[in-house]
């Protein structure tokens, strides 16, 4: 089934006047339930275009987005900002942890935001944190984790809410290459232990390696699917030697 999809989307950004850039030309894409894909291009490809509109970032100049069979790019911004924050889980590539909080606290943040109480978020952001791993460092503040042990902290945002979607914005760009296969494995895991529809922008061919399938972007246009590429079957244990090294 899918949980992703975009028709014919186009998006263009003023920079002036009479001066604009194509971002998006046309852009399709079929994304399903419980898959994890990766999306990669050169620079102006369009490709962080393309995940801040499925991500409801932003609206296209035309075409359509949907998500669980919902259309989402004509929705009022109310009804964004709840899908932002109950169905769809973000990682980017700088972490974005509030400083003065604790892990636990920008966690159980999010889950507030989603609609619960403070109880119940900060029960839900501890079960999330024990999941990635860092019960032992769940009352320590970003400035006294490592950035893999932040960008894990990062991670357990995107999922305290359980949403059906998560978007990753380049999450091993700032890390090692040993931090970066860790925190590949704890994604791989997570898709395939819940489901969890995984799309990832990367400019990492070990990161791209690692998911089941890679679209390929260039100047605003989708060029290859991955479909024609992707395995009938893979085994955890391959893909997970194949992001270890």
């Amino acid at each position: 089934m899918t949980m992703i999809k975009t028709k014919d989307l186009h998006k263009k950004y003023e920079l002036g006047k009479g001066n604009h850039v194509h971002a998006l030309r046309g852009v399709d894409m079929d994304i399903d339930k419980g898959e994890m894909v990766a999306i990669m291009g050169p620079s102006g490809s369009g490709k962080s275009t393309a995940m801040h509109l499925i991500g409801c970032l932003d609206k296209p100049d035309s075409g359509e987005v949907y998500i669980d069979g919902n259309r989402v790019d004509n929705q009022y911004n109310g009804t964004l900002t709840r899908i932002r924050s109950r169905e769809i889980g973000f990682i980017f590539q700088g972490f974005n942890l509030i400083p003065t909080m604790t892990a636990v606290e920008n966690v159980a943040l999010a889950a507030e935001y989603a609609g619960a109480s403070k109880r119940d978020a900060h029960d839900a952001a501890k079960k999330a944190i024990e999941q990635v791993g860092l019960k032992d460092r769940m009352y320590h503040r970003p400035s006294e984790l490592s950035g893999g042990q932040q960008q894990r902290v990062a991670i357990a945002r995107a999922i305290v809410n359980k949403p059906g979607v998560i978007l990753g914005d380049e999450p091993t760009g700032d890390l090692d290459t040993a931090t970066s296969h860790e925190i590949m494995d704890m994604m791989r895991d997570i898709n395939i232990t819940t489901g969890t529809t995984f799309v990832l922008v990367t400019h990492n061919p070990e990161v791209a390696e690692a998911c089941d399938r890679t679209i390929r972007m260039r100047d605003g246009e989708v060029i290859d699917d991955g479909r024609e590429s992707k395995p009938e079957s893979r085994d955890l244990d391959d893909e997970l030697m194949e992001v270890g090294g």
